[in-house]
Formats: structure tokens, C-alpha cells, sequence
């Protein structure tokens, strides 16, 4: 029985003309060898099996031939080509520096340049794998790259040209191999199946191609995988099969089911592909694939970007004509968002659904409109609802006193609706919201008081409504705006933190310090405020007239003044801890010590 050679070592080039997809450099070379200009170093750097040590070994045995032909290339009848062939040539070394990588190794090789060939021109040293060397084995190596004997060249081979030092690279002339495309594969596999007798479809070997992903002897060792799996006859479902790879038509047909809509087919049929061990993100993964390629086929210029099959290609060009190209570009966005967030995602298949169900509802048209809108987003939904809720009309003064407030606060809104007496006439999105203060948990000895009847139970100006442009005009409150009426420090207090916070949210920053100021009755009705520095003074003092309206409306006061300084240097007080924070409150509220201790809890 014939000894078995696997393909990537029987059908590997001996020559520059058998060497597949490096056309640009092959004749590179063989016109140098032509013309005799050879360098002292060269460096041939690029993907994995894509010809570096088989081009450096042809190159070699091409510079020593004694009769070169007129190409370029080695004759493969003299001595130095048959010692080659052979193995037994004294004038090519072969360095594997994966394993040879010290400065010992390299002082080695240093010694053997210095004697002359026996048999051609030039003794050369293939060194494979260059970047494996080490950084005082690269040093060692410096000066006799830099000033070699005349009858020593050098080829450096590597995967990772960026791991060489600048200083070698500097002294080299530099070869970028390309990567192998799916056309060239496709050819040189069918070249390889004609001479071995073995029958195939193109699609089969379209798929060995991708697979390879650019590499030719990665393809050629797939492709022994195939035969023998297939067993002389490679067919595409054999192979996808043997290469556990997802079938294209599953692509094709969630495209075309997206575009008619069909949600719970394309759950189906991703059900069925789950269930066959495929990964929800390797789908998305080739289905981003595919639509690029739709993409790419709408268009005859971008056409030869398609690395497939000529029957593969053909599919394409009829897809592309259904698929608009605002539902490719939505569809990629989508499914490149899905692949950013893959891998943080705790439920990854409900993640794949929910891409995929997005894109099944990009060409779906708006409910009732027929506009071919995507479906409404939850956000608005809630956005309208909150319109229908607001009041249609709202007092003028109120409304123009008011341009600080953006939103009511839980409190306020809760003592205002238990003191209007037209609740049922609200709208019902309006009531909804409210729920009843007597049906919640209460802890014994009033320790579920909010904090406002912690601050004002006997108060009954903390029962007034705060809610900005919320008063009809039949309220009672709005006829008592423009009073003299009085009031104390606490209502003060009370207001300015009601206002704090309903600022809205372009304010945050400044609502949050306001938060820690007080604000102080100095002669009634003069209302202070001092701020910490100048800064604040001047953020506050562009929202002057909004506060001092704010306050006249809800203190009912339009005799009210207010005055903003920097406080003196014995004036500033220093913050206090959450620690420290807690110890007043407890000592001015016992019940949230009681609080505490019944909960167990502990000071974050």
C-alpha cells in the first residue's frame, strides 16, 4: 500500500508559477533572481499558510541554481537543485526559532556564515518564525545582518511582524503576503480533487474555502478531513455536516421571512437551529454576514466583493432585489448591536430573539397608520399618557410664577388630592397614581410618618398643594396668592425643599446644592441665603427671579424679598458625615434610633 501524504505537504509549490495567490511578489522575486540584485536579508511576513517558508525555500533553491531559466526560475536538474530536492544541500539552513531561540543558537548560526559554499553562489539561512527570537538573541544577530558576508543571505519568516525590533526590520527588505481569497482556494481545491480523482460541488468547496478563512493550508488540510469523511465524493450537505457548519439556506430564509413579517416562523426556525447545538451568537455572528452580502449584491460595482460561490452569488443578486436597503442597514445595525452585547448578557437566547424579532418588524408598518413606521416605542406611549394626565387649563399667575417646577412631588401631590373635593372629576390616569396613606404599614409609636409630618403635623401650610399649574380657577388657594400672610422658619424651610425638588433636570447640579443650603428670616418678611463661595452665588443668582416666585406663590407673601451672599469666613460650617448626619437626626427624632434597632440595619 502507497504511503498516504497529506495534501498540504504533496501538492506544496516547487516552483514560483505553482505558488497560488501571491502573483505581485512571486514575480518580485524571479525578477531579482533575473537580474542577479539580490539583497543580503529579506523578510517575508504575513497570515498563517499562506506560502512564507515555501516561497523562502523556492527563492533559495532558485538563487543557487547553476542554470537558471530565462523566468526566474530554478532548472531542477543541476546538483545544487538535485541536493535540494534531496534534502543533502549544504547551502540552505533552516532555523526553527521557536525552539532556537537564545543567544547560543544565534552565535551558532554566526559561525557557519563564515564559511564560503562548496557547491553555487550563496549560502542561505531561513530563520522561520523570526519573532520568537529573544531581545539579546535579536542583538546578537544585529551586526551580521547589517554587514553579512557577500556569499550569506538571509530570509526571515514570521506571522507577527510587530513583534520584531525596528533595528532588524530597518536592515531587511519587507514582503507582505496576502491572505488567500475564497476564489483562489476554490480553484486550487479543485485543481487538488481533479488530480486525486475525487468528484465535489463547487458550494462544498466554497464552504471548505470560508472555513479555512484565508489560509491555504488550513483549506487543504480541511479538505482531507472532507474527503474522508465523504469518501471520494464531497457533496455541500456532507460537508457542513462533517464541519458542523450552520447551513446558508437557514439565512436566506429569516431574511425573507423578515420581510413578510413572519415573527413566529423565524422563531421556529430558530428554534430548530438551537436545538441542532448551533450558538445564538454564531447565527447573528453569520447572519450579519449574509446581510452584508445582500448588501453588497444590490449593486453591480460592489458585486465582486463577494467572496462565494458563482451559484452562492447568484442567490444573493435575487435576494438583494426584494431587501430594501433602509431594512439592511437597520437590520445591521441591530444585529451589530446584539454581537456588542452578546457576551455580557446573562439570557443570550432571549437576546437572539429579541434581535431577531427587531428585525422582523423593521418593514412592519405602524399600527392603524399603515405609514411604514417602526412600531411605537414604549416611551411614547408613556409620554402621551402623561399629557392626557396634566390639567387643560391652569391659572396664569401660577403658571408664570412658576418656571423653576417641573414635577410634583409624592407628598404634595397626596395632601392636595385628600383636600380637593372634586377627586372623581380628575382624569382616570390622574387618579390611578394616587393610593390610600391609611392602607400602608405603619410601625408602632408614629414612626411611619412621613417626613414632612415629622417636621409639620400641627402645621397646616404643609397640606397646601405644590403642584406647579395644578390650581383651577375656582380653587380657594388661588385667591389667597397675593396676600400679606405670614409665616415661620419652617414653612420657609419646608417650601425651599418642596422647590429643590421639583427643579428639573437641567438643574440637577445646582437643585442638589441648594439641598444643603437653608435659607433664613433675617427681618420678616427678608429672606437670606448664604452660599458657601462666589460660584454658587452666581449659579443661584441666575435663577433669582424664578425662586423669589416660587416662594411669593407658596408662602403667599408678594412682599417677600430675598438676598443671596457669601458667607464670612467664621460663617462657613464644616459638612457633616452620613455618621454624623444620622447622630442629629436620632437626637432630634429618638424613633429613627427605634427604627434602626427594630430593622437591624446599618449606616451605609
Amino acid at each position: 500500500m502507497e504511503e498516504y501524504i497529506v495534501s498540504a505537504r504533496k501538492y506544496r509549490p516547487i516552483s514560483f508559477d505553482t505558488v497560488v495567490g501571491q502573483q505581485a511578489l512571486t514575480t518580485t522575486l524571479k525578477n531579482a533572481v533575473k537580474s542577479g540584485k539580490l539583497a543580503h536579508a529579506y523578510l517575508f511576513c504575513g497570515p498563517r499558510g499562506v506560502g512564507k517558508t515555501t516561497c523562502a525555500r523556492i527563492f533559495a533553491k532558485a538563487i543557487n541554481c547553476l542554470t537558471p531559466t530565462a523566468e526566474g526560475e530554478a532548472c531542477g536538474q543541476c546538483e545544487s537543485c538535485q541536493a535540494f530536492n534531496e534534502q543533502r544541500s549544504y547551502n540552505i539552513f533552516e532555523l526553527d526559532a521557536a525552539s532556537n531561540n537564545s543567544v547560543e543558537h544565534i552565535k551558532s548560526l554566526m559561525e557557519q556564515t563564515r564559511i564560503p559554499p562548496q557547491i553555487g553562489k550563496y549560502k542561505v539561512f531561513i530563520i522561520d518564525e523570526v519573532h520568537m527570537l529573544s531581545t539579546a538573541a535579536f542583538n546578537a544577530f544585529l551586526k551580521t545582518l547589517e554587514e553579512p558576508p557577500a556569499h550569506v543571505i538571509f530570509i526571515l519568516a514570521t506571522t507577527e511582524k510587530h513583534k520584531i525590533l525596528p533595528t532588524i526590520l530597518s536592515r531587511c527588505q519587507i514582503y507582505d503576503f496576502e491572505r488567500m481569497t475564497v476564489r483562489n482556494t476554490i480553484d486550487h481545491l479543485k485543481s487538488v480533487a481533479e488530480k486525486e480523482g475525487i468528484t465535489y460541488e463547487e458550494e462544498a468547496l466554497a464552504v471548505i474555502a470560508e472555513k479555512a478563512d484565508g489560509g491555504m493550508r488550513d483549506a487543504l488540510s480541511i479538505f482531507d478531513q472532507a474527503t474522508s469523511f465523504c469518501q471520494g465524493n464531497i457533496t455541500y450537505q456532507k460537508v457542513i455536516e462533517d464541519l458542523n457548519v450552520l447551513d446558508s439556506e437557514n439565512y436566506f430564509q429569516i431574511i425573507d421571512l423578515s420581510i413578510e413579517n413572519k415573527v413566529s416562523d423565524i422563531m421556529v426556525l430558530l428554534n430548530s437551529i438551537i436545538s441542532k447545538g448551533f450558538d445564538g451568537g454564531l447565527l447573528i455572528a453569520g447572519l450579519a454576514k449574509h446581510v452584508r452580502n445582500v448588501l453588497m449584491a444590490r449593486d453591480e460595482q460592489t458585486l465582486p466583493l463577494l467572496e462565494v460561490s458563482d451559484q452562492q452569488r447568484e442567490r444573493y443578486k435575487q435576494q438583494a432585489k426584494k431587501c430594501s436597503a433602509p431594512f439592511l442597514y437597520k437590520a445591521l445595525q441591530l444585529m451589530n448591536q446584539c454581537d456588542i452585547n452578546y457576551r455580557q448578557s446573562s439570557n443570550k437566547r432571549l437576546l437572539t430573539e429579541l434581535t431577531l424579532i427587531e428585525i422582523a418588524q423593521i418593514t412592519q408598518p405602524d399600527e392603524g397608520a399603515g405609514s411604514g413606521r417602526k412600531p411605537r416605542r414604549l416611551k411614547s406611549l408613556f409620554k402621551q399618557l402623561i399629557q392626557q394626565a396634566q390639567p387643560k387649563k391652569a391659572a396664569p399667575q401660577v403658571a408664570a410664577a412658576e418656571p423653576v417646577v417641573s414635577t410634583p412631588s409624592v407628598d404634595s401631590s397626596k395632601s392636595r388630592l385628600s383636600k380637593d373635593t372634586n377627586v372623581s372629576s380628575k382624569p382616570a390616569a390622574v387618579a390611578s397614581t394616587t393610593y390610600n396613606s391609611a392602607s400602608r404599614p405603619q410601625l408602632k409609636d408614629k414612626i411611619g410618618f412621613s417626613w414632612n409630618n415629622l417636621r409639620n403635623k400641627d402645621n397646616p401650610k404643609s397640606k397646601m398643594s405644590i403642584i406647579p399649574g395644578s390650581l383651577s380657577n375656582d380653587d380657594p388657594n388661588l385667591a389667597r396668592i397675593n396676600d400679606q400672610e405670614s409665616f415661620e422658619q419652617q414653612d420657609l424651610e419646608l417650601q425651599w425643599m418642596s422647590m429643590c425638588n421639583r427643579m428639573p433636570q437641567q438643574l440637577s447640579g445646582i437643585a442638589s446644592r441648594m439641598k444643603n443650603m437653608t435659607p433664613v428670616i433675617t427681618e420678616f418678611p427678608h429672606v437670606e441665603l448664604v452660599v458657601e463661595n462666589q460660584l454658587a452665588k452666581d449659579q443661584i443668582e441666575n435663577i433669582k427671579g424664578s425662586i423669589l416666585s416660587t416662594l411669593k406663590t407658596y408662602l403667599h407673601n408678594k412682599s417677600i424679598d430675598f438676598t443671596i451672599r457669601v458667607a464670612e469666613h467664621q460663617e462657613q460650617v464644616r459638612p457633616l458625615t452620613r455618621s454624623e448626619q444620622y447622630e442629629v437626626m436620632a437626637k432630634e427624632n429618638p424613633s429613627i434610633k427605634k427604627l434602626r434597632d427594630l430593622l437591624d440595619l446599618e449606616l451605609a
